[in-house]
């Protein structure tokens, strides 16, 4: 089993994905199903730490007609899609309808907690990491149950991330998602749809791992509708 982690890995990483733990499903009640139909037994989860898939991304979107939707999920899909079927696992996304848990998953399979924008904190990448898919197996996969992060959130007592949108976006009541996509439309949002986020930019860990300024255009700008 560890060689087949091991090719797994090796092959999500000729993209820039890596493999984000994985768990059991407790008695495959109301699992996903599998290739077969039948319940998944595991779950192993593929995303990515600060941009590394972005150079792969590109290559692969300048062969991609200009109008094509969803080009970052189309682009995940086709990439975990075979790694899925060289390992005879089905592949999922966080996009699927209806929608699968991922949060959930990600909480169980990592022990990370989410910080006040959402965004789940990770004790080595901060907030610029993402959750590109899952491989559902209809085999039981050994996997270490996760230790609980540390959860920098708790150490950080100035909350930067809470302070620094221009309209207050984010608070301890939530996320204002109007608010903020009229804004980031608007006149004013210049700042946000070149840079991201200014209250995700203002978090101080994991910095070292903060997506590039035309990544989170891309992301803003897919937020936006723009």
């Amino acid at each position: 089993m560890r060689g087949m982690i091991g090719e797994i890995t090796a092959a999500l990483g000729a993209n820039g994905l890596i493999l984000r733990g994985g768990f059991l499903f407790p008695h495959h009640d109301g699992a996903p199903h599998g290739v077969s139909g039948a319940p998944a037994k595991s779950v192993l989860l593929v995303g990515q730490a600060s941009a590394a898939p972005w150079p792969h991304f590109l290559r692969w979107r300048e062969e991609q007609p200009q109008a094509i939707a969803n080009p970052l999920d189309n682009w995940s899909r086709q990439v975990i899609g075979a790694v899925a079927e060289k390992f005879g696992a089905r592949a999922v996304s966080p996009s699927d309808k209806p929608y699968l848990p991922f949060q959930q998953w990600a909480v169980r399979a990592e022990g990370l907690k989410p910080s006040p924008l959402g965004i789940l904190m990770h004790p080595q990448y901060g907030l610029w990491h993402a959750y590109r898919g899952a491989l559902l197996f209809e085999e039981e996969i050994a996997l270490p149950e996760p230790c609980e992060a540390i959860h920098l959130c708790d150490a950080c007592v100035e909350k930067p991330c809470l302070k620094s949108c221009p309209i207050d976006a984010y608070s301890t009541e939530g996320f204002a998602y109007q608010p903020c996509l009229a804004h980031v439309r608007g006149a004013n949002g210049g700042p946000c749809r070149t840079g991201g986020c200014l209250d995700r930019n203002a978090c101080p860990y994991g910095t070292s791992y903060r997506y590039p300024a035309e990544v989170q255009a891309f992301h803003m700008a897919a937020f936006a509708g723009l």
